[in-house]
């Protein structure tokens, strides 16, 4: 058996070129200038139109894994894998999409990518390090003046 592919994900207003292999997962292209080449585009992960329709975490979280569970583990891991192979194949598989997570709410912060690195830990074993900025942890409440029960 080959070597597991690695991947990450991140935004592609985020991604630098030295985190690894650009790869769009988005139904349209970006619509502004990106300052790195993509090095393809995984159609198996890509959520369909009627998907984007879909506003409540979820309801797309349900579709979405329905839609990954129909296309299967080896079609995805195939088609990343002829992605890596045409590219550096030391370097991650970064999967992009727009959703800049920092800039959400906590509770709004997830995307399609996020929910397909949970999907392919859940399959592979393999974890997928998200690279963006994440959204800030909810503020830790102030130490207690007294403690009591001591």
């Amino acid at each position: 058996m080959s070597e597991p592919i690695r991947l990450a994900t991140c935004t592609y207003q985020e991604f630098a070129p030295t985190m690894g292999t650009p790869v769009r997962t988005t139904v349209g292209h970006p619509r502004f200038k990106l300052s790195y080449p993509l090095a393809g585009h995984a159609r198996s992960i890509t959520p369909t139109r009627d998907l984007l329709k879909l506003n409540a975490r979820d309801a797309y979280e349900f579709s979405y894994r329905r839609l990954l569970e129909s296309r299967g583990i080896d079609v995805v891991r195939d088609e990343l894998t002829r992605i890596a192979g045409a590219n550096d194949l030391d370097s991650p598989v970064v999967l992009l999409c727009f959703d800049r997570l920092a800039k959400l709410p906590p509770a709004d912060a997830w995307c399609h990518r996020l929910m397909f690195g949970a999907w392919w830990k859940e399959k592979t074993g393999d974890d997928v390090p998200e690279l963006g900025a994440q959204p800030p942890a909810s503020p830790t409440p102030p130490p207690a003046l007294f403690e009591f029960g001591q």
